[in-house]
């Protein structure tokens, strides 16, 4: 069993009041307690179960809007397109669609259901260092925005591809600008030693060769340096002036280009970090991309979506250890991974009226699940939790449902929809029968 991810100062955690106060969709009311925007959280957890995944439809409107605004106000010919690896709900893309935007897809499925939540294909990015020669021509018989390559391996294949089906392909090269993101090292992918993209150095002899091969129209470039980038613009100003560089170096051959793609990784604030506004990116993108006049993507999941997502999850007991005590939840890290994988913080608040306001002692939250780092926090403030308590881990609306998994043979849980007073599931509880649903056991061991 692998080792728990070491406490964190909880001196620096912020207050209750303090995570209400920088989540505008929730609200403590004295009689429901925690609300989503008009829901209470108990009613969707009597109701659904749990855990559950509940997302405010309210923020991701308002976050979707508030980052085209930042563009437009800066006088950006732009479009964004939403990571779907963030949050692949079909509501939600569906929402967002409806917003304005498109999607940036890694798989076959992430496309099928990018179109099945209603995104045109028109305004669909394939990125990703390894797709298949299925997912690649579904991509050309779907007529995608664009496709980002990611290797001279990669553009031979979409080459050839596409001329076999009589198709011109839309390619842009992915560049790897060699820039330290200051993120994560899981989540960096800006670094010369990082799998993603061609080196920067090689980039202009692809492009060019690109040019000449059959099937392909070489229409941009585009970079993605990490995500959860929290530490101002320096790193994306620094990644940006490359690509103006490339861009310039590309005219400069008399070659084409249509478009450059800026990638994602807007950071939010889970604990105490200070996340920057879009007006801050759209700034950036400004400076150093302004000048050459040409329309910019950009690709946001988790700034958009994070913070519109609760985990809704019921206490099982409170186990009292020689020095320490463990909340034991019904939801574990096959439902939320990012603890375990990353070390991550997440704020979790009680449901209960009174439980908001009661006093505090320090507790390990963890789950169910028979691994050691199925822990999601520890010496955490926090109340008395009886079981059948209810509590929200916060800002789980990005690469919360998405990472879930069925280890330990536990069903997939359920995710709502709150949108006003309304609140709708947008997708079902798995089944134990579900779970096993595909599985045989051949006639051999049955005699």
């Amino acid at each position: 069993m692998a080792a728990p991810a070491p406490a964190l100062d909880p001196g620096n955690d912020p207050s209750f009041a303090e995570l209400l106060a920088q989540r505008p969709q929730l609200t403590r009311h004295a009689h429901d307690g925690l609300v989503m925007e008009d829901v209470p959280l108990a009613r969707i957890a009597e109701v659904v179960g749990t855990p559950t995944w509940v997302y405010s439809a309210g923020t991701l409107r308002r976050r979707a809007r508030a980052l085209r605004a930042a563009l437009a106000d800066a006088g950006l010919t732009a479009t964004v397109h939403f990571a779907t690896k963030a949050n692949d709900n079909l509501s939600v893309l569906a929402l967002l669609g409806r917003e304005g935007l498109g999607a940036d897809v890694v798989s076959e499925g992430e496309l099928r259901g990018a179109r099945a939540a209603g995104i045109p294909a028109s305004a669909i990015v394939f990125s990703g260092v390894g797709k298949s020669e299925r997912e690649i021509r579904l991509a050309l018989a779907e007529g995608i925005m664009q496709i980002n390559a990611e290797s001279i391996e990669e553009i031979d294949m979409i080459s050839a591809i596409a001329a076999g089906m009589g198709r011109i392909a839309p390619v842009a090269i992915r560049v790897n600008p060699d820039v330290d993101a200051k993120t994560h090292a899981k989540i960096t992918t800006g670094r010369s030693e990082n799998k993603f993209g061609v080196a920067y150095d090689d980039a202009l002899t692809l492009y060019a060769r690109m040019a000449k091969l059959p099937g392909i129209r070489p229409i941009g470039i585009a970079t993605h340096i990490g995500s959860q980038i929290t530490i101002g613009m320096g790193a994306y100003r620094a990644a940006y002036a490359r690509l103006a560089e490339l861009v310039r170096a590309i005219r400069a051959q008399g070659l084409p280009i249509e478009r450059v793609d800026c990638g994602g990784g807007l950071g939010i604030a889970y604990r105490d970090e200070i996340a920057p506004a879009p007006a801050a990116l759209a700034g950036a993108i400004k400076a150093e991309l302004g000048a050459l006049g040409l329309p910019v993507m950009l690709e946001p999941g988790r700034w958009i979506a994070g913070p519109a997502g609760v985990l809704l999850s019921r206490v099982i007991l409170q186990k009292q250890g020689t020095a320490r005590r463990f909340v034991v939840l019904d939801a574990a890290m096959n439902d939320l991974l990012r603890p375990a994988m990353y070390d991550s913080w997440h704020g979790i608040l009680p449901v209960s009226p009174a439980a908001l306001v009661a006093p505090l002692a320090p507790a390990d939250v963890v789950g169910p699940v028979c691994e050691s780092s199925d822990c999601f926090t520890r010496d955490r403030a926090l109340p008395d939790l009886p079981p059948g308590a209810l509590v929200a881990l916060l800002d789980t609306g990005a690469y919360g449902a998405t990472m879930s998994s069925t280890y330990n043979a536990r069903p997939l849980a359920a995710e709502v929809l709150v949108d006003g007073a309304r609140f709708a599931v947008v997708r079902d509880r798995q089944s134990y029968e579900a779970l096993h649903a595909g599985q045989r056991v051949p006639e051999w061991l049955m005699e």
